[in-house]
């Protein structure tokens, strides 16, 4: 039999090495709009949603001025961050639009609606919010059929 992870296992954070700090808390706390709930000196920080002790750390320990890891290289693809509602996506898109910060691309993946960009460190960062369950595509076994899509932001930005 195949072992399998319980299912209220999550993923608790995520890590990641950056050049710069104050850079990093631009993007991730000014411009996103995670609450920092931690400092470590000017060498690391850990910013959270809601309250909770952290969802994403940021640390310069090994890359304190370095440049972005290369495109072709073993790493992170990238980190997702889910929105609860479609309307909250709607108002990172407008913050992302009013602050000029580029997109490297948006998919209606069918189980959710997605926005995809880079951060200061070249980290890739989806932006994305679920749909119901009970809306996710399905094939006529019932296996999940998810899909790349064109998402119509402009529609999406009509919410807000």
């Amino acid at each position: 039999m195949t072992y399998r992870l319980p299912p209220g296992t999550r993923i608790g954070h995520v890590h990641l090495k950056v050049a710069d700090l104050e850079r990093a808390l631009a993007f991730y706390h000014e411009l996103l709009g995670f609450e920092i709930t931690q400092r470590y000196g000017d060498q690391a920080v850990f910013i959270s949603a809601g309250g909770y002790h952290h969802h994403i750390g940021l640390n310069t320990w090994y890359s304190k001025d370095a440049p972005p890891a290369p495109l072709r290289s073993a790493g992170l693809f990238h980190t997702a961050i889910v929105y609860p509602e479609r309307k909250d996506l709607a108002a990172a898109l407008r913050r992302l639009n009013d602050a000029g910060y580029p997109l490297t691309g948006a998919a209606d993946h069918g189980v959710s609606e997605a926005l995809y960009l880079n951060d200061p460190d070249n980290n890739g960062v989806e932006l994305y919010w679920d749909r119901p369950r009970e809306l996710w595509p399905l094939d006529n076994n019932g296996n999940l059929l998810m899909v790349t899509e064109h998402l119509d932001l402009d529609a999406l930005l009509e919410i807000y």
